[in-house]
């Protein structure tokens, strides 16, 4: 078994067995202690702008499965469905100097990053796909981030078990090469299942972190008082580590 398939089966063992002896106190100091080891030990070994793996067109997976969400089902999604997400945007605010919101059309025009990688669930699955899009960090300094800021918050317009779903990363992340935001897989516009119109690429982390049905993007300088404050809805919600490096 490869090492990102064996730390996404732990993982996942982990969050289905044991989650009673998840919640307790000592255990999820202990946790944190492990993520932050894991996190300080992944960007020592990659560095901070190590790439993740890249593959070729030969390698794509015949099948990408969609997961968690596979269609937010609700009347505005559906009606933008509908138009062929012509109406669909991305708004860019937070701790900038100029708050932006951007249009499919505006989001294709600009610079794009094209990377065949491999998604890894948590759930032990994996799937090769070509994604495209421009970079986050391309975005980022449009708008003008300031220096206040430490974190990337990503709003989406799916709703999970009543609660909005949403994620986060630091600025590393945000910056990263690899960290896109996709419109297309293999060529083509992403499939409803896999995040239409729009979802970001977190390459180096677990499948949860690459949240889809973007609506907004938001720098801020803490994520205490955004939802549970843990960073990410499975974060909150299961207690799944904030930072998930494969």
């Amino acid at each position: 078994m490869k090492r990102r398939n064996l730390i996404a089966g732990l993982g996942a063992g982990f969050l289905a067995g044991c989650s009673k002896i998840g919640e307790s106190g000592p255990m999820q100091s202990l946790f944190k202690l492990s993520e932050d080891w894991h996190r300080r030990a992944h960007r020592a070994l990659a560095s901070q702008r190590g790439l993740a793996q890249e593959f070729t067109k030969a390698d794509i997976s015949p099948f990408f499965r969609g997961n968690g969400t596979t269609d937010p089902g609700d009347a505005a999604y559906a009606a933008h469905l509908a138009s062929g997400f012509s109406g669909w945007s991305l708004a860019v605010g937070g701790l900038v100097d100029r708050p932006l919101q951007f249009t499919l059309e505006q989001l294709q025009a600009l610079p794009q990053r094209r990377q065949i990688t491999r998604h890894d669930c948590v759930e032990g699955w994996s799937a090769i796909g070509e994604w495209t899009g421009p970079r986050l960090g391309t975005l980022l300094d449009m708008a003008g981030v300031q220096s206040a800021a430490n974190y990337v918050v990503f709003r989406c317009a799916d709703i999970l078990a009543g609660s909005p779903y949403y994620e986060s990363v630091d600025m590393v992340d945000a910056y990263h090469p690899q960290t896109i935001v996709a419109h297309s897989l293999n060529g083509e516009p992403l499939p409803v299942a896999n995040g239409a119109p729009l979802r970001v690429r977190i390459e180096r982390q677990l499948g949860y972190k690459s949240a889809k049905y973007l609506t907004a993007i938001e720098a801020v300088a803490s994520l205490d008082g955004i939802a549970g404050g843990k960073g990410g809805y499975w974060e909150d919600r299961s207690g799944y580590h904030w930072y998930a490096g494969a």
